[in-house]
């Protein structure tokens, strides 16, 4: 899927390949006994408060940084197609908040490539965003899922 062309000024994308198949990848995406394993940045604990992985379901994660105090994540299922993609609102409060998350998988051999689209609302939100550090965190958070279902297969 790609991008609306009025959107591409507001949204943030990250392009991974991981070496473990797409199965396992969606797996660890979708089931909230693995999301707890890798969500969020290096150094960061994850609990799982609600996942409801369905068009209309909530999902909310608290995540406890290494100086003890926390954060929520939380967002709505707005589109599911199994192995391929997920939308879903997105929230990280307090640093984040309003943001659509558009989460692409494709098979590829035993390997997934994966494409991760942050849209903002607004062209100097994107860039707000990005300036407080999106790719380093992101990165740091795929750079878990990677260690993550690389040691799971």
């Amino acid at each position: 899927m790609s991008i609306p062309e009025e959107a591409k000024n507001r949204t943030l994308t990250i392009e991974r390949t991981f070496k473990a198949p797409l199965a396992l990848v969606w797996q660890a995406w979708t089931q909230p006994e693995h999301i707890a394993h890798w969500w969020g940045p290096k150094g960061m604990e994850t609990e799982v408060i609600e996942h409801n992985f369905h068009v209309g379901g909530r999902w909310k994660y608290s995540m406890q940084m290494p100086d003890g105090s926390k954060f929520i994540t939380e967002g709505v299922y707005s589109e599911i197609i199994e192995f391929e993609k997920i939308v879903t609102s997105a929230d990280f409060k307090p640093m984040t908040e309003g943001v659509e998350l558009h989460i692409l998988f494709e098979e590829n051999g035993n390997t997934t490539n994966f494409t991760f689209n942050v849209l903002h609302a607004t062209e100097e939100y994107c860039k707000q965003q990005e300036k407080m550090g999106f790719y380093n965190g992101w990165g740091s958070v795929f750079d878990r899922l990677d260690s993550y279902v690389t040691t799971s297969k």
